[in-house]
């Protein structure tokens, strides 16, 4: 018995290959596209299909889990290390002028207790400052975009930002208060005439300016009296004379440099001084400057504020790719 029903599982598909086929029903079964997804979907594991968007729920297409992934295109690529250059570039020359205010004030002894009080009027003073605020300003935007790290690249737009209209707003003060602006000039050259021999820097500065615009003083020979060197009641040499960089010709035979060719120039009249001395003051030679070479200064601005405004949109473009880019991948 158990034989026979053996032969007969056998021998079935046999049998049924030779029946007449059903056309009642067809060969293939024919199944809706929306149950046959659902099957399909049904042999996904179960943890591939928890971690699509919908969280493991069957009302989305097969497929739905499967996110398109964000690449880099070669704008991205340049414009991200064209922003790492310049930055690497202007972070070194901000270190430079950074160490070289250090120096500047350390060797004078700028910090010394007798000397604290007159540091407002150091020149080192505003290598130190720009080098410093300049350093953190270009090195957060360097490290930025190298670590594609959205939080200092956004720093480094804010504070890209906030310079820029700080420029604009300085040059439309400046140009509104003219006269004012001329005040503090004097008042800065003053202060420079005073410390002349006491701080080099201000010395050098100074005497560039006076040899280069042919003046001196702030308004006209005679104020180099605030100095107590160059003072008429002074008791050395140097009473009631100017530096030599005031004078005409510094220079005897063309060769050598005469450092007492202003000895005594104070006493002279301006007719009499005029053969020795430069009369006119250096404001009235910054002024006639800036007149000649305003353009040149105008361009030069528009520039330096548009390289600052297209450094802005570089950042905002890499921080756009940077958000895109983290969020498909």
């Amino acid at each position: 018995m158990r034989r026979n029903y053996v032969i007969e599982r056998i021998l079935w598909p046999w049998s049924r290959r030779d029946a007449a086929p059903d056309e009642s029903r067809p060969l293939i079964p024919k199944v809706s596209p929306a149950k046959d997804g659902a099957e399909e979907l049904g042999n996904v594991p179960a943890d591939i299909h928890q971690a699509g968007p919908t969280g493991g729920r069957d009302d989305g297409p097969v497929f739905a889990g499967i996110r398109p992934r964000c690449r880099y295109s070669f704008v991205d690529y340049f414009l991200k290390y064209l922003l790492i250059l310049s930055n690497l570039v202007f972070t070194v020359l901000s270190l430079m002028a950074l160490v070289l205010g250090t120096w500047g004030l350390v060797s004078k002894q700028s910090f010394a207790r007798e000397k604290i009080g007159s540091i407002g009027t150091d020149p080192m003073l505003v290598f130190l400052t720009a080098g410093s605020v300049l350093t953190l300003l270009c090195l957060s935007g360097c490290v930025g975009a190298l670590r594609e790290n959205r939080t200092l690249l956004k720093l480094f737009s804010a504070a890209l930002l906030l310079l820029i209209t700080a420029q604009v707003l300085t040059a439309i003060v400046a140009y509104g208060l003219q006269d004012q602006v001329v005040g503090y000039l004097r008042s800065g050259m003053l202060a420079a005439m005073v410390r002349y021999q006491d701080d080099l820097d201000l010395r050098f500065i100074t005497d560039e300016i006076q040899s280069n615009l042919q003046c001196c003083g702030a308004d006209n020979y005679r104020d180099w009296e605030l100095n107590i060197y160059y003072n008429c009641s002074a008791p050395g040499v140097l009473a009631c004379g100017v530096p030599a960089t005031c004078c005409v010709d510094p220079l005897e035979n063309g060769t050598v440099w005469n450092s007492q060719c202003g000895l005594g120039a104070q006493l002279l009249d301006e007719f009499s001084a005029q053969s020795v001395i430069f009369l006119g003051g250096c404001l009235g030679g910054i002024s006639r400057w800036i007149e000649q070479h305003e353009g040149l200064i105008g361009t030069v601005a528009i520039v330096v504020v548009g390289v600052q405004i297209l450094t802005l949109f570089i950042t905002s473009r890499l921080l756009e790719s940077i958000r895109w880019h983290n969020v498909y991948t």
